[in-house]
């Protein structure tokens, strides 16, 4: 059963459920409320700076383009 997006941002915002958008079947996206998104955002920020921190203990340098090259696959990883 179809449900409109007020019902929906009703559930997340007062029942604090999350919602996962499917399109033919497959999930696509999700409704999170606002200090789910929060959280998220503080895990993945936590997530960046671990591996900031692994880098920095690996010996010799790196260049800057190389790290970011890598941070960004690990924020693809986390989607």
């Amino acid at each position: 059963m179809r449900s409109t997006i007020s019902d929906l941002l009703d559930r997340v915002v007062h029942h604090g459920e999350r919602v996962a958008v499917e399109r033919y079947g497959k999930p696509v996206a999700a409704l999170v409320s606002s200090k789910d998104q929060e959280i998220l955002e503080a895990i993945e920020d936590r997530m960046d700076l671990e591996a900031a921190r692994e880098a920095l203990r690996e010996p010799g340098r790196r260049r800057w383009d190389e790290v970011r090259a890598e941070l960004a696959l690990l924020d693809d990883a986390a989607v």
